[in-house]
């Protein structure tokens, strides 16, 4: 197998990214929630402006994981401002990290967790944190083996859904 390369995502790629954000999200949970909860979730989160503008913003940070030419997953991080809950300076939110079907279980996750980590550590942030669905239990033991832990719940809407996240935090010093 070609070796993966992780490759900042910039605004003219916003296409791109909306196929495999979308696609990503819809083989991760499709089979738990309605279509139409799931129709109306991509519509509005993957919306091309919504994208663009997420793009643009300084204190958030896409990357895809490449095998070749191909796009077969992508991270995105926040800090500061731009972090959906805490949006403490001295963390990083790792807010999303997906990857295609096809490519589960050949660690393109750990790659993107170990991305997370390094860019943690070259900003010198305290802690990274993140939310996972409490159903997503194989997402939950990954992020326990490298040693999060959970600190509190938040509400996530999928559609009419409200849904229930664990905030997951590791601590890098202090």
């Amino acid at each position: 197998m070609e070796r993966i390369e992780i490759r900042r995502v910039t605004v003219q790629d916003v296409d791109l990214l909306q196929h495999v954000s979308r696609q990503t999200f819809y083989e991760t949970f499709s089979a738990q929630n309605t279509e139409e909860n799931m129709k109306k979730f991509l519509e509005e989160w993957y919306a091309t402006g919504k994208l663009t503008a997420e793009l643009n913003d300084p204190d958030s940070e896409f990357y895809f994981a490449m095998l070749g030419d191909q796009v077969i997953g992508y991270l995105k991080l926040n800090f500061g401002q731009s972090q959906t809950e805490l949006k403490d300076s001295r963390a990083l939110e790792i807010e999303r990290i997906y990857v295609l079907n096809e490519f589960q279980g050949q660690k393109v996750g750990q790659l993107f967790y170990e991305y997370a980590l390094q860019v943690a550590r070259d900003k010198d942030v305290d802690y990274v944190w993140l939310g996972v669905w409490e159903e997503n239990q194989r997402a939950i033991g990954f992020y326990k083996k490298n040693g999060f832990v959970e600190f509190d719940k938040h509400i996530f809407r999928l559609g009419d859904d409200d849904q229930t996240d664990i905030m997951m935090k590791l601590q890098l010093k202090g």
